[in-house]
């Protein structure tokens, strides 16, 4: 290197420094000089609005698209005709049982398929509504429209306590899909299937020998029911129960039902996805559940275990995801559940579960995105546990029966928005100050994403961005919503199965789409997204891209409703929740959030015989495909 290009080097490196250091500054101070009309496009406000637990096929699985255009539904497929009843094709969707004695396998030996579908459970579903009247409802949820309380009245199954099986559906449904509203209203509350990592793999039965041109990697989406019945929620370490067994009397086939918007199911979605854009190729980011899938789109990529200086440790060691099948039975994990496993080494074929799903993605014809997980050492949360951080900043108890995630100095979406002066807001209902109990007191703290930041719940100034819900109210009427809202609805109204009801997330958005159009200046210039954090381990049909260790999983709704997304209707383009902030780095022109998040990977190119399927996967979309900015 000669003197002149020391000379620049040098420069270059004590510009840099500064440059940090500004940032650094600016961040920490909250010092905010608004970069948030410098857009690519004439978006300047985005909400994500997030629900919980329902699959593409569970919700749309016989939505019709406008006339010109495709989908890749259970009606398209033949697997179910227009009125929810068994198509031409219904064997395509035929599940199977297996066996997996030993240790685990995504893709166990199959013994044979169903002859009809296991019994329905009542899994979680509330024999009673949550509230005797509209008014003590609308007392307790500001979240809803005036007509909407009624909803929260009614549902309860009425079945006396310790049912098992749900009488109201025949013991004799034929193995596939089956149109829950046959049975039930829409207005009733379900139980709700089993929707964990290591679960959700074996479920979607990947493998390679099944591959084709439409579906190149192979799963089957077959051993939804068996998984159900043989593992559901996880074993918590715990000894199979007596009884416990293949015969329904756990979650059953309640994966395998779906909605039916032909006879008024989810009519409001339903409009929506005809009047704006609707995706069929949008994918939870991650095999499992609700916290890995919103830290997926709070970090674009997976959240180890840390230790105080933030690098991998380990965690306690009943805290280590364990699905290998316990001595004597079939499928029921060792270590698995709620109070119990949660983290994985992926980057040791060693550990439990590990060698499975990478010698599957070793047989993929592409190599699999290894800049995003499996550093070495480290131990990834797969499931659900509590976030380091108490709203409040105070940290969270931890320890081995604790089941809460160390605090995390990981990159994520809230520090790179604050770092380019790009006003952002996390608004959940519940918040109240910081102590997590308001309105009803049913704040999802696992899926506020920025709950596990040090850097953010340490700093006064930036755990100021996280609100309640009627702090988004407010800023809409007021023209005072940041440029990124992500918008998270109470236990109540996500949608979420047996606990919420998805009419309920429905009303949900409805309110904040009327208020945005209500106020002219702001419905310009934003983009309302609408989905739902992961399929809920609910059947669906679609493409899989596998991605990495951890995903993708399942095909989700995505609607965007917008001036610029009205009359776009279908859209194919391979994306999952780290497409939100590939959208986001696109519009405010910002760098990714880190060198290992998914938001590195390529805009997907697909050919016009297969729209679904990247030509240069690994690669997820930014979005922009939702849009026409050419037209108003």
């Amino acid at each position: 290197m000669d003197i002149q290009t020391r000379k620049w080097a040098h420069v270059a490196a004590v510009s840099a420094a500064i440059a940090g250091l500004l940032n650094t500054q600016l961040l920490y101070a909250g010092d905010y000089d608004r970069n948030d009309n410098v857009t690519t496009t004439p978006i300047k406000h985005v909400i994500l609005i997030i629900g919980e637990n329902r699959s593409f096929d569970h919700v749309f699985g016989t939505f019709k698209p406008n006339p010109g255009q495709s989908v890749w539904n259970l009606l398209s497929e033949g697997i179910v005709n227009a009125d929810g009843t068994p198509g031409p094709n219904f064997a395509r969707a035929a599940q199977w049982q297996a066996s997996d004695t030993g240790g685990y396998s995504i893709h166990p030996p199959k013994t044979a398929p169903y002859s009809v579908l296991p019994r329905i459970n009542v899994d979680g579903m509330p024999a009673q509504a949550p509230f005797a009247s509209a008014g003590a409802a609308e007392a307790a949820e500001p979240a809803l429209p005036s007509d909407a309380y009624g909803l929260l009245t009614v549902g309860g199954s009425g079945l006396p306590s310790g049912t098992l099986i749900d009488p109201r559906f025949p013991a004799d449904l034929a193995n596939g899909p089956y149109d829950i509203t046959r049975y039930l209203s829409y207005d009733d509350y379900t139980a709700s299937p089993v929707h964990r990592f290591f679960q959700m793999w074996q479920q979607t039965d990947c493998d390679i020998s099944h591959a084709s041109a439409r579906n190149p990697s192979g799963c089957q989406n077959d051993l939804f029911p068996w998984v159900e019945a043989t593992v559901g929620a996880g074993s918590n370490g715990q000894p199979q129960p007596a009884g416990y067994s293949e015969d329904g009397h756990h979650e059953g086939a309640i994966a395998m039902g779906f909605y039916n918007v032909q006879a008024g199911d989810v009519g409001y979605f339903d409009k929506l996805a005809h009047e704006y854009a609707l995706s069929d190729n949008y994918h939870q980011a991650v095999m499992g559940g609700t916290g890995a899938n919103h830290i997926a789109i709070g970090y674009g990529t997976a959240m180890y275990y840390a230790g105080t200086d933030g690098q991998p440790a380990v965690p306690p060691a009943n805290q280590v995801e364990n699905p290998a099948a316990q001595p004597g039975t079939n499928n029921f994990y060792a270590q698995d559940g709620y109070g119990g496993g949660s983290y994985v080494d992926c980057s040791d074929d060693t550990q439990p579960g590990v060698h499975s799903i990478n010698g599957y993605l070793h047989t993929l014809p592409y190599p699999v995105f290894r800049n995003g997980d499996c550093k070495r050492g480290a131990y990834y949360l797969v499931n659900n546990y509590a976030p380091g951080y108490l709203g409040t900043g105070a940290p969270a108890p931890l320890g081995a029966t604790q089941f809460t995630v160390p605090p995390s100095r990981q990159p994520n979406l809230g520090l790179l928005l604050s770092r380019h002066h790009i006003p952002w807001g996390y608004y959940g209902e519940g918040w109240n100050g910081g102590t997590e109990g308001g309105e009803n007191g049913s704040y999802c703290n696992i899926c506020d994403p920025f709950l596990y930041s040090t850097q953010i719940m340490t700093n006064p100034k930036l755990r100021a961005n996280l609100h309640g819900i009627r702090d988004l109210y407010a800023a809409i009427r007021g023209g005072t919503l940041p440029a990124v809202s992500i918008v998270k609805p109470d236990g109540y109204l996500d949608g979420h199965p047996a606990s919420s009801k998805f009419e309920l997330f429905e009303a949900f958005s409805r309110k904040i789409i009327g208020l945005v159009k209500a106020n002219p200046a702001l419905w310009k210039d934003t983009a309302i997204m609408i989905t739902v954090d992961e399929g809920g381990g609910y059947y669906d049909s679609g493409y899989i891209q596998p991605i990495d260790f951890f995903g993708d999983g399942t095909r989700i709704p995505l609607i965007v409703v917008s001036r610029y997304s009205r009359g776009v209707g279908m859209v194919h383009t391979y994306a999952d929740h780290v497409s939100f902030d590939k959208f986001v780095e696109a519009n405010w022109e910002l760098p990714t959030i880190s060198a290992r998040s998914r938001d590195n990977l390529p805009n997907p190119v697909a050919t016009r015989r297969n729209p679904y399927v990247p030509i240069n996967s690994p690669a997820i979309g930014n979005l922009m495909t939702m849009f026409h900015f050419d037209r108003d």
